[in-house]
């Protein structure tokens, strides 16, 4: 029970129940386990009982996660018994009034966990995503592991104060996403929450982007976030969360000696919990040459040499891509199956068929002036055949273009082959 009298009690127990119901929120039923969408109370009642904080992060509109979510916050019997006799849980169902110095995390998530000292120390994240899909990396089993490691570190804090320093992040400019100078229709955020206007993690990163086209430092190298430890060679056990099960031959990984077995430590001194952990500390690194220390369970400390480029990935699945400049504003779904065979196209080939033009945006509005209509095929991008799927075409759009330049397509229209040329305006 929060320490709080009779009145604060109904008043944040009437405004949870009110919040749920306009979003909808079946997950958010355990009120028992569960701090409902209050950091502030539950802050409260770390420091009233000395447990360690559990912070969960679902946007509920969201598909992607759902099954997971459900199973974390109101159905798995293990999950609920440790967050309620270990932590003090909290249900987060939006961004709006987190404090955005503490919560650093991947924004593009769909769900997410950052567990801390109610003092404001980081112990550990987990939550990871990929271009596999939002199900391929978080389990129950991996949870449950992280949250026994973040138990060992509370019981050993503050002794272990050094090698949790560096896990939260910097002071930001703009510590709420209402003050976020990029966020979009702020006025519509601004009122009453409910499903058409809580702002959802991508959010944040969609503002950080339109803040820095602003200030002309955007660069779409920024869509290169939280690098998966894959890509310095080291392939994680997705339940054990710090195990190497792969060390890719040649790979960074591999060149300064670390073991498949072996368990990451530590990396550039922070303890790993997990592998969104080794994200946070990947992230930080630049994408030019560089280097990092990882410490292995069997190895001990090794240098990695990470190469030029080397966070380089497909970062198509990413919810704050979308509106990331440039913007062709037109919905492109790749044709499958038959509507795709009977275009007779060579083997290997595909298609995007323009489902959908924007007219309320000015991109969508340049590319209906520019000649492009609903139905169109697009079967070529800049010359080449489009062999990729729609998440993945628009990808290449900010990776290889920028505002003001020309999108050359090749379309079917009827039946007859045309070529066009889109202005790319926002």
């Amino acid at each position: 029970m929060l320490l709080l009298s009779a009145t604060e009690l109904l008043s944040t127990d009437v405004c949870a129940d009110e919040l749920r119901e306009r979003l909808k929120d079946v997950n958010g039923v355990r009120t028992e386990v569960w701090v409902y969408n209050d950091i502030p109370a539950a802050i409260q009642e770390a420091r009233r009982t000395g447990k360690p904080l559990f912070v969960t992060f679902r946007c509920v509109p969201c598909r992607d996660c759902a099954a997971f979510d459900a199973d974390v916050a109101n159905g798995n019997e293990q999950v609920r018994e440790l967050a309620a006799k270990e932590f003090i849980a909290v249900r987060q169902v939006e961004m709006k009034g987190v404090d955005l110095t503490q919560f650093q995390f991947d924004y593009d998530l769909n769900w997410a966990a950052v567990f801390m000292n109610a003092d404001g120390v980081v112990y550990a994240r987990y939550g990871t995503q990929g271009a596999e899909g939002s199900d391929a990396w978080n389990s129950i089993e991996g949870l449950m592991t992280t949250m026994q490691r973040v138990l060992q570190m509370h019981h050993d804090y503050p002794a272990n104060l050094a090698e949790l320093a560096d896990k939260r992040g910097e002071a930001v400019p703009q510590n709420d996403a209402l003050q976020l100078p990029g966020l979009r229709n702020p006025e519509k955020y601004a009122r009453e929450t409910n499903r058409s206007n809580c702002i959802h993690c991508h959010n944040i990163h969609d503002a950080q982007h339109l803040q820095a086209l602003r200030e002309n430092r955007y660069s779409p190298e920024m869509l290169w976030k939280y690098p998966l430890p894959d890509l310095i060679g080291m392939k994680i056990d997705r339940r054990n969360g710090t195990q190497i099960v792969e060390v890719v031959p040649e790979s960074p990984a591999a060149l300064a000696g670390l073991a498949v077995g072996e368990e990451v430590v530590r990396m550039n001194g922070q303890r790993i919990a997990s592998i969104a952990d080794m994200q946070w500390v990947l992230h930080h690194l630049s994408g030019k040459a560089t280097q990092v220390e990882v410490e292995g369970s069997q190895s001990g400390k090794k240098m990695l040499r990470l190469p030029d480029g080397w966070r380089v990935h497909d970062f198509s699945w990413r919810g704050s891509m979308w509106n990331a400049p440039p913007r062709l504003a037109v919905w492109l779904p790749e044709l499958t199956g038959e509507a795709l065979t009977s275009l007779g196209l060579p083997q290997g080939d595909g298609a995007l068929e323009a489902r959908w033009i924007n007219q309320e945006s000015e991109g969508g509005r340049q590319a209906l002036r520019d000649g492009l209509r609903e139905k169109d095929v697009v079967i070529g991008v800049s010359g080449l055949p489009v062999r990729v799927n729609s998440r993945q075409f628009n990808a290449y759009l900010k990776l290889n273009y920028k505002v003001g330049d020309e999108l050359p397509l090749t379309i079917l229209r009827q039946g007859q082959r045309m070529d066009l040329k889109l202005r790319l305006v926002e």
